[in-house]
């Protein structure tokens, strides 16, 4: 079993540290995505065309752990329809990189100062040929709890959790679900109720082999 709790070994500065070297090694990458994969999610290559995306992980004390919150889309129709996501969206020209593009997403749907935000490091990129997307993960560290404040019509619902829950027996379930007409077994990350799948679950799967990493030194 690995729990993760800065209060028996760590103090939340010097994971926050921990965290950043990992992140400059190696990276767990597409093996580590695709155990969250989809049944039918198939090994494809970016076009040349592919648009460039950045999701923000932020992570955050929260008593005596780090937190990290997740947005949930409006019902409408359109493939991301009411799902749990990060924040983020589609780099624009005047970004100057994805930790750019992360961190302005990040404020206007959830409200957080960019300013405040300590960039860490990013994970591997994930191509999702459905929106034609390259998205890359960057991993951003407050001081202190920020005021969320979502944005009206883009978010519904913030929904903060520990990172230790990514880590608990049990947290990894699957169900069957109907994707382009077919049948799929979808695994699924089970948090406080909210079932968060699909490209989110792939980054986060990864994000939590870098954890490991971390419980592996103590």
């Amino acid at each position: 079993m690995i729990c993760f709790n800065v209060r028996s070994d760590y103090n939340i500065i010097t994971y926050k540290e921990l965290l950043r070297e990992e992140l400059k090694k190696d990276l767990p990458g597409t093996e580590a995505q695709y155990k969250m994969a989809p049944g039918l999610r198939l090994h494809i290559k970016p076009n040349t065309d592919v648009k460039k995306a950045a999701v923000l992980i932020l992570l955050y004390p929260n008593g005596d752990s780090l937190s990290i919150v997740f947005i949930r889309r409006p019902k409408y129709i359109g493939i991301h329809s009411g799902q749990i996501s990060l924040p983020g969206g589609k780099m624009e020209q005047n970004d100057s990189d994805l930790a750019v593009t992360a961190l302005r997403e990040a404020e206007e749907e959830i409200g957080i100062n960019r300013n405040d935000v300590e960039i860490l490091g990013q994970l591997s990129p994930l191509f999702i040929p459905v929106s034609n997307m390259l998205v890359s993960p960057v991993i951003g560290y407050v001081a202190a709890k920020p005021v969320f404040y979502a944005q009206q019509g883009e978010v519904v619902e913030l929904i903060e959790t520990s990172i230790e829950e990514f880590l608990r027996p049990g947290v990894i379930q699957d169900k069957i679900k109907i994707i382009r007409f077919t049948r799929a077994i979808v695994p699924y990350y089970n948090i406080h109720g909210y079932h968060i799948w699909g490209a989110t679950a792939m980054i986060i799967s990864e994000f939590t082999e870098v954890l490991q990493r971390i419980e592996s030194l103590r």
